[in-house]
């Protein structure tokens, strides 16, 4: 029984964590996975969101930031916006905050990229 070996208690420091990530890997490497595995799993994840909602918040980020980091951390290039904004330029105008995102581009941005 998987919980015998590793117990499950809320998470207060950023060690128990890794040990939480840790035993979360190791359970994901078995082969088959057994429905109290996958409710382990699922007892581990929450304890880990609560975890990371309280001490490791998703920073908040302003329309232009959020481009930014779109285009950064997931390799989006200018052309890949264009079904949100009209043209390269704008876009670009928007990343020189030379111009501001309207609330129906942000929207359109959420919807597609799931934020």
């Amino acid at each position: 029984m998987l919980k015998n070996n590793f117990q499950a208690r809320p998470i207060t420091n950023e060690i128990e964590w890794r040990n939480i990530q840790q035993r979360i890997n190791t359970i994901l490497e078995k082969k088959n996975l057994t429905q109290e595995d996958r409710d382990y799993l699922r007892v581990l994840g929450m304890l880990v969101y609560d975890y990371e909602q309280k001490f490791e918040p998703m920073p908040k980020l302003e329309k232009v930031e959020l481009l930014e980091a779109l285009m950064q951390d997931y390799d989006i290039k200018m052309q890949d916006f264009l079904d949100v904004f009209d043209t390269e330029e704008t876009i670009l105008s928007v990343l020189q905050n030379k111009r501001k995102m309207t609330i129906e581009e942000y929207q359109q941005l959420s919807s597609l990229y799931s934020f």
